[in-house]
Parts: structure tokens; C-alpha cells; sequence
């Protein structure tokens, strides 16, 4: 599913923005969906946002829904995630992943088992 390559994330106050970016190889970008994990200290990765192949369909973790925005950038060959009114818990490294599953039912793209190709990581740290 191809090489993903994270950039971007770094540090931030409580309610500030951060955005984080993924790109990946154009067959990669435009045949499978594109997801973003995070792993807090301590913790096990978990799902924060998912974009379908098409861009028409998007998906979002309860913690993240209405704070963060998952997009494409078809000129960059990019996936995007913008985080607004960050909060210090949403402190981790963040992940980019590639899913070749379809699911009707976005919130199977939760699971870490759905994806084949991760990034190397990109650390968001939110102070208070």
C-alpha cells in the first residue's frame, strides 16, 4: 500500500491549531483509504480519523469529532488532518496509515488490523 510519509505536528497551548500531513505515492493516494492513529504515553494506538479513497467520506473518533478535520490535497498527493481547540490530552505521536478494505460502514476503519502501510510517526505535544 505504498511508503507514507508524515510531516508536520510539533507543539501548541490548549486551544490552539496544529495540522499534521500525510503523503503518499499517487496509486496509493487515490486507490485507499487514508486513516490517522494517534499513541498517547502509556497507551495503545487508537483511531482518530479515516478518508475514504474518493474524499467523499469522512469518519472521526468521538474524542476528535468537531475539534479535527480530515482532508486530501489531490495536488500534493496528501492527506491532512487540522486540529483546532487542541487539548493537552490529545498529546501523542500521530500516524498516517493506508487501508485497501471497503467498508460501507466507516467505523470498521477503526481497527488497527485494517491497515497495511504506516508512517513513521510525528509527535503533537499541547501544553495547558
Amino acid at each position: 500500500q505504498g511508503q507514507l510519509d508524515e510531516s508536520g505536528g510539533g507543539s501548541a497551548q490548549a486551544g490552539g491549531s496544529l495540522s499534521v500531513s500525510c503523503t503518499t505515492s499517487g496509486r496509493a493516494f487515490h486507490r485507499y483509504s487514508l486513516g490517522w492513529f494517534r499513541q498517547r504515553p502509556g497507551k495503545g494506538r487508537e483511531f482518530v480519523a479515516v478518508i475514504t479513497a474518493s474524499g467523499g467520506r469522512t469518519h472521526y473518533a468521538d474524542s476528535v469529532k468537531g475539534r479535527f478535520s480530515i482532508s486530501k490535497d489531490t495536488s500534493k498527493n496528501a492527506v491532512i488532518l487540522l486540529m483546532n481547540n487542541l487539548k493537552p490530552d490529545d498529546t501523542a505521536i500521530y500516524f498516517c496509515a493506508a487501508s485497501g478494505s471497503v467498508f460501507d460502514d466507516l467505523s470498521h476503519y477503526s481497527r488497527t488490523s485494517e491497515y497495511g502501510a504506516w508512517g513513521q510517526g510525528t509527535q503533537v505535544t499541547v501544553s495547558s
